[in-house]
Formats: structure tokens, C-alpha cells, sequence
């Protein structure tokens, strides 16, 4: 089995609500029709609107939404018919080939089939710096940085997918997609998103190891990170 990232942008003119409603009513199912298990879908809703300030761009314009999935092989000649799926609810899409993997297993708000989950959800695609060779910058990431966001956030679902390869034509160059899920106040108090409510140095000194943890490796540059609604199909 092989996972595979979409990012997906909307018609123009067509409203985010919109979008969100006819992805959730139709497009987890056409993707299982066509072989695709373990959908996921990551909906900038209104759910979200108050994480606004939390938005970091590089693309213009920015993915719409995000879908995660399965397929028994994301070679091209077998995915035609996930691609047709794809290309029905939306004006564009971009694929990745990952490797997924679970670091916080969300089994405090264990998503349920068709339901949006608890909390939040911070989908990053991300790029790593260009003066590191990819090895240098998955070692950091994987032999320090895990460590640093697990104890600096109140993240209660973490998952790292690390770029094997592009599946389309001009997808962005990222290098890794990040999924993290966070209480809902971490929308709009720092000190929620740090796990440190009401104590303003453990919330400094969190957000400065990170922030200096993230650097190591990332090109902010190049990134772009979109607060979404989670719902598991």
C-alpha cells in the first residue's frame, strides 16, 4: 500500500463553503469506488475561520483543501480512475507519493467515519532549507525536532509524511506534508497551542525552542500552512 497527499483547489469564483459541502457529499466515496481506502479529508471551514492569523503562504493561489488516502499502487498507469475523481470536484489538484509516520496517535479524540474531529487540525506542507542535503534535513528533523514538538505543543495528533516523490505535473516542491491536532483555544491563545495556559515563561520558552528547532531544517520560504477541519471517511 502506498499513501498519497492531494492538495485541492477550487473552481474559480466558487466559495470555500461551497466547495467543502460537495467534497464531503461526494468525493470520499468516488475515491473508494476507485480503489482509494483510508480517506481523509482537511476542509477550510468556517470551523477554522478564527485560526486565520495561523495561515502561512507560498502558493498563490493556496490549496483549497487536502485529502490523504491509500491506493494498493500510486503508480500512474493504475491511478487514472482516482484521478478522474479528483479532477471532477475541483479546478486543479497536485499529488504526492509519502511515507507516513504516526508519531501521536490521536486516541484522546479518536476521529469518528463521517464526523468532523475534535479540536483542529494544522496541515503543513513544507520544504527543508536549501543549504541542507535531504539527508542532513530529515536527520534533524526526525533525531531532534520530533522530540522538541511533541514538548513544546499541545498536540494531541502528530504525523509526519515525508515526500517520496511527486505524483503530477508541476506540484510544488515541497518536501513534506505535516498533519498536528490541537484543542480548539490553540486557534487563538499561543499559550493554548504551547501547552502553557496561564504561565507566560513556560509558553516563551516553548515557542522559542521550537521556533529555533524549525529553523534548523525548514525553508520558511517555502511553506505553507493551513488550519483545517479533520474528518476521517
Amino acid at each position: 500500500m502506498e499513501k498519497v497527499i492531494a492538495a485541492l483547489w477550487a473552481k474559480p469564483g466558487e466559495d470555500r463553503a461551497t466547495f467543502n459541502a460537495r467534497l464531503r457529499a461526494a468525493l470520499p466515496q468516488a475515491l473508494q469506488a476507485a480503489g482509494a481506502s483510508k480517506v481523509r479529508l482537511n476542509l477550510r471551514d468556517a470551523e477554522v475561520e478564527p485560526a486565520a492569523a495561523l495561515v502561512q503562504r507560498w502558493q498563490d493561489p493556496q490549496q483549497d483543501a487536502v485529502v490523504q488516502f491509500w491506493l494498493p499502487s500510486a503508480n500512474a498507469v493504475f491511478r487514472a480512475d482516482v484521478d478522474a475523481a479528483l479532477a471532477a470536484h475541483c479546478a486543479r489538484f497536485a499529488l504526492w507519493l509519502v511515507a507516513e509516520s504516526t508519531i501521536i496517535a490521536n486516541t484522546a479524540h479518536a476521529p469518528a467515519p463521517g464526523a468532523r474531529t475534535w479540536g483542529w487540525s494544522q496541515a503543513s506542507f513544507i520544504s527543508f532549507r536549501p543549504d541542507l542535503d535531504r539527508q542532513a534535513a530529515i536527520a534533524v528533523w526526525h533525531s531532534h525536532h520530533t522530540r522538541v514538538a511533541i514538548d513544546t505543543q499541545a498536540n494531541f495528533e502528530y504525523v509526519q509524511n515525508l515526500v517520496v516523490r511527486p505524483l503530477t505535473e508541476g506540484a510544488p516542491g515541497y518536501d513534506a506534508f505535516v498533519e498536528e491536532c490541537f484543542p480548539a483555544e490553540a486557534m487563538t491563545n499561543p499559550q493554548a497551542f504551547y501547552d502553557a495556559v496561564g504561565d507566560e515563561a513556560k509558553f516563551q520558552a516553548n515557542l522559542t525552542t521550537m521556533m529555533d528547532s524549525c529553523g534548523r531544517f525548514i525553508d520558511f520560504s517555502r511553506i505553507d500552512i493551513i488550519p483545517t477541519s479533520q474528518y476521517d471517511c
